[in-house]
């Protein structure tokens, strides 16, 4: 349980924009399978597998004693284990991995996660460094949606989104100009970079180097990579 608490609080980051897509555009967290993958007739019929959010296919395991569990990865999409960034074809069942304290979770190629710093409370601290884990092999888009997370100041318009995309063509990621403004709005942070691919399966580690290191100021800035 710990475990999954302290990643729920690093992913604060997204969560907290899906909370603001949620109330911007009528959207939905926990999402079944049929809400994205109406064309997969095999996700469509799947009801122990969610998306929370766009981007990470979740996958309780409810069997007593389970070490294992089998997983379908909708077709349509690649897919990355979230843990050790192991890179799978999509449209086939596979037998996962699902220890006592780990549930098997994926991550959609294109997607773009951002990760906050280690708090134990939502304000212990700024999230004035976030990471970006970049999963390569799609296009992709995020919107870091931030308030000041105490008020109702948002339904006045009072909130921030920061619009990042990633072409896997030109294998860039645009961070994009920042719209809106709040009262205590960071004006400058960091994000660092790390991209996934299938030929460098990274692990969710928050302490490895990052490949890129960037200081965001609002304005529109691109980095490449070279996977």
């Amino acid at each position: 349980l710990l475990k999954f608490d302290n990643l729920r609080y690093r992913l604060m980051p997204y969560i907290y924009s899906l909370a603001g897509k949620t109330y911007l555009d009528d959207y939905t967290i926990m999402r079944g399978l049929v809400m994205d993958f109406e064309a997969d007739t095999i996700a469509r019929n799947i009801t122990d597998e969610y998306m929370f959010g766009p981007n990470l296919l979740i996958n309780p395991v409810y069997e007593y004693n389970a070490r294992t569990r089998k997983v379908y990865l909708p077709a349509n999409s690649n897919w990355y284990d979230l843990y050790n960034g192991k890179f799978y074809s999509g449209g086939k069942y596979i037998t996962a991995d699902a220890p006592y304290s780990r549930m098997p979770v994926f991550v959609k190629t294109g997607s773009i996660i951002p990760f906050g710093p280690a708090i134990e409370y939502t304000q212990q601290k700024p999230a004035d460094t976030i990471t970006l884990f970049i999963y390569t092999g799609a296009n992709g888009r995020f919107n870091l949606y931030e308030d000041d997370g105490l008020s109702y100041d948002y339904e006045k318009g009072k909130y921030s989104i920061i619009p990042m995309q990633y072409n896997n063509q030109t294998k860039t990621l645009t961070i994009e100009k920042r719209e809106g403004l709040f009262k205590g709005m960071l004006q400058k942070r960091i994000f660092n970079i790390q991209w996934i691919s299938p030929e460098h399966a990274a692990a969710l580690d928050f302490n490895q180097p990052a490949d890129n290191v960037i200081q965001y100021e609002g304005k529109e800035i691109t980095v490449n990579s070279d996977r």
